[in-house]
C-alpha cells in the first residue's frame, strides 16, 4: 500500500505540477499588473472593513478562517521537510511561490465571491460553485466537490493531528491516543456552532498564535544577529547551486520549496475560496485582495520565521530522497524535530513544549477549517437541501475519524496522504481558474476604476458582462 501511495503521489507532484503552479503565478501576476505590489496598501485597509450584512462574516473573519486553513503543520514541519530534502535553497523557492501565489490567491478568492450563493442564511461558495456557473461544466464541478470532501474530510486532517500528537508525546510524554481523544472532543465543540462560531474562534486564535510564534522567532534571530548575513548568503547561493555542498540538489530545492510552499499557503489549491465566499463585502475584489495578503502572512512571515530559526541556529540535516546525507548537524534527528532543536538551542527548557503548543494551535485551527470546506462542498452537491442536515453529521464523522486516526499512525503515511489530497485539489482548481480568469480580472479592473473615482467600489456583474452571478444580481441580496 505504501508503494502504491508513493507512486500516486509521484504522478500528482511531478514536474508538470511545479510548472503549472509557477506558470499560473507568473501569468496572473502579469495579468493583474502585479497586484502583490500595486494593491498592497488596499490589502491592509480592506482587512478591517466591517461585514456589509449579517448573513456573512467580516473581511477579517474570512481572512482568519482562510489563515486557519493556511497556517498549520506546513508552517513548522513542512518548512523543516523542505530544508531536509532540498537544502536551505528551498526557502528561496518557497518565497517565490508565495509572491507569485498571491496573485493566484486573488483570482480564486474573487471567483469564490462572484459566484457565491446564499443558503440557510449563510454564504456558500468555492471552486465547485464557480466551475459550474462560470465554466458551465457540472461534472467537473461535482468532481472537485467530491475530491475536496475526501481530501479535507479524510486525508488532510490526519496530517495535522499526527503532528500534534507526535509533538505532544515528545514534549510531555502523553500517549498519542489520549491526544487524539482530546482533539476529537475539541473539534466537536467548535464545529457544532457552525460558521459563526468557527469565524469567532478563528479571529481570536489566529492573531494570538501567529503573533506569539513570530515574536519568539524574532527573539532567537536577534540573539543570533551576527549570523544573518551568512544565513541569507546560504539561502540564495543554495537556491541556484552556487553553494558547493548543495550544487547537486537544485532540482530538489525547487521541487520541495514549491511543494511545501503550496502545501502551506494553499494558493491555487482551491481551499481559501470557501472562506472568501463566506465574507459579506460590497465588491468581490475586496475579499480577493484580502486573501492575496493572507499568502504573505502565511509564507513570508510564519514559514520564514520557522526557516530562520532552523537555519540561523544550524539545527538541521539535509538528506535528499534516495541520496547520501549532505549536512548532518544533529545526527539521528529527522525533520519533525528541527524546529524544537532550534528553539531549545537558545532556550533549553522551552523548545519541545513551545513547538508542541504552537503545533497544537496551528494544526487544530486547520482541522476546523477543513471541516468547513468539506461541509461547503457537500452543500454544493445537495442543492435541494434534502440531505444536508444528515450530511453535516457524515462530514463531521469523517473529520473526527481522520483526526483520531492521524493522531495514532506514522508521520510518513500521513504526509503522503495529505500530499495526494492537496495535489489533487490543486490540479483541478488551477486548470479551472486559468480557464475562468476573465471575471476576476474584470472585477479587479472595475475595483481600481471605482477607487480612482473616489468611490467605495460596488459590484454590478451585468455592467461588466459577467453572467450567472445570481447573488449579486438579486435586488434583495442583502436581506
Amino acid at each position: 500500500m505504501t508503494d502504491i501511495l508513493n507512486s500516486i503521489n509521484g504522478i500528482i507532484w511531478s514536474n508538470a505540477m511545479i510548472l503549472l503552479c509557477i506558470g499560473a503565478g507568473i501569468y496572473f501576476s502579469i495579468a493583474t499588473k502585479f497586484l502583490q505590489i500595486t494593491n498592497f496598501r488596499d490589502m491592509l485597509k480592506l482587512l478591517f472593513v466591517k461585514a456589509s450584512d449579517d448573513s456573512g462574516v467580516s473581511s477579517f473573519q474570512a481572512f482568519a478562517i482562510a489563515l486557519c486553513g493556511r497556517i498549520g503543520t506546513g508552517n513548522i514541519i513542512g518548512v523543516a521537510t523542505a530544508i531536509a530534502m532540498g537544502g536551505p535553497g528551498a526557502v528561496f523557492w518557497m518565497w517565490m511561490i508565495a509572491i507569485l501565489g498571491s496573485a493566484t490567491a486573488y483570482i480564486e478568492a474573487t471567483l469564490g465571491q462572484i459566484y457565491k450563493e446564499k443558503k440557510d442564511g449563510e454564504y456558500r461558495g468555492g471552486p465547485a460553485y464557480y466551475i459550474e456557473k462560470g465554466i458551465g461544466v457540472k461534472w467537473y464541478a461535482m468532481l472537485f466537490a467530491l475530491v475536496t470532501i475526501i481530501s479535507t474530510g479524510l486525508l488532510l486532517p490526519s496530517v495535522q493531528s499526527n503532528s500534534i500528537s507526535n509533538s505532544v508525546q515528545t514534549a510531555f510524554s502523553i500517549p498519542t491516543h489520549y491526544t487524539g481523544i482530546v482533539l476529537v472532543i475539541l473539534v466537536i465543540l467548535i464545529i457544532s456552532g457552525g460558521i459563526k462560531r468557527i469565524s469567532k474562534f478563528s479571529e481570536i486564535i489566529v492573531p494570538l498564535m501567529g503573533g506569539g510564534y513570530i515574536l519568539l522567532a524574532l527573539i532567537i534571530i536577534g540573539l543570533n544577529i551576527g549570523q544573518i548575513p551568512a544565513m541569507f548568503q546560504l539561502i540564495f547561493k543554495s537556491a541556484f547551486g552556487f553553494e558547493s555542498a548543495f550544487a547537486g540538489v537544485i532540482g530538489a530545492a525547487i521541487s520541495w520549496g514549491v511543494k511545501r510552499g503550496i502545501y502551506s499557503n494553499e494558493a491555487g489549491q482551491g481551499t481559501a475560496p470557501h472562506a472568501a465566499a463566506a465574507a459579506a463585502v460590497t465588491h468581490p475584489a475586496k475579499q480577493g485582495l484580502v486573501q492575496a495578503f493572507s499568502v504573505y502572512v502565511d509564507t513570508l512571515l510564519v514559514c520564514t520565521a520557522t526557516a530562520f530559526m532552523i537555519l540561523i541556529t544550524g539545527q538541521y540535516n539535509v538528506t535528499p530522497a534516495d541520496a547520501e546525507t549532505i549536512v548532518e548537524n544533529i545526527p539521528g534527528v529527522d525533520y519533525t524535530a528541527f524546529t524544537q532543536y532550534a528553539i531549545a538551542s537558545v532556550f533549553p527548557a522551552l523548545g519541545k513544549a513551545f513547538v508542541a503548543i504552537a503545533l497544537f494551535c496551528f494544526a487544530f485551527t486547520t482541522i476546523i477549517a477543513y471541516y468547513y470546506m468539506a461541509e461547503t462542498n457537500f452543500a454544493y452537491l445537495d442543492k435541494k437541501n434534502r440531505y444536508f442536515k444528515y450530511g453535516k453529521w457524515v462530514i463531521a464523522f469523517m473529520v473526527l475519524f481522520s483526526t483520531y486516526y492521524g493522531a495514532v499512525k506514522t508521520a510518513d503515511a500521513a504526509w503522503t496522504l495529505g500530499d495526494i489530497g492537496v495535489g489533487s485539489m490543486a490540479w483541478l482548481n488551477l486548470i479551472a481558474i486559468l480557464i475562468l480568469r476573465k471575471p476576476a480580472l474584470k472585477a479587479l479592473k472595475d475595483y481600481r476604476a471605482q477607487k480612482k473615482q473616489g468611490k467605495d467600489p460596488q459590484f454590478n456583474p451585468k455592467e461588466l458582462g459577467i453572467k450567472n452571478a445570481e447573488y449579486w444580481e438579486s435586488p434583495t441580496k442583502d436581506d
